[in-house]
């Protein structure tokens, strides 16, 4: 299901990033739109990679992708701008993955 989901958001990421480039209201919307899409393609390829040695941090990842990219995406369609302050959760949520991640392939290469 990692796997089904980090290509999902894969997926999304270049249909952002296109959209942001061609169809994009104004230059505002089209950076949060290329902001999002570029965290949101980073964290699936990122996700893909580690999902087999570290899944709960792949999640991780692919949650804070999803919240940062998405809340991004919603402003630059005319959502509220109060989405901006849940941002950061997502962006937390990004640091707190590769953290993980990092806890988990030391512990590994240390022989736990």
């Amino acid at each position: 299901m990692i796997g089904m989901f980090a290509a999902l958001s894969a997926a999304l990421a270049v249909a952002a990033g296109a959209f942001g480039a061609h169809g994009a209201a104004g230059p505002q919307e089209a950076e949060w739109l290329r902001t999002g899409g570029l965290y949101q393609l980073i964290h699936a390829v990122a996700a893909l990679a580690i999902m087999s040695r570290a899944s709960g941090a792949a999640v991780t990842l692919l949650v804070g992708a999803a919240i940062f990219a998405v809340t991004l995406y919603l402003m630059s369609l005319g959502g509220p701008r109060w989405l901006g302050a849940v941002t950061p959760i997502g962006g937390t949520l990004l640091i707190l993955g590769w953290l993980w991640a990092a806890w988990i392939f030391g512990r590994k290469r240390h022989g736990e």
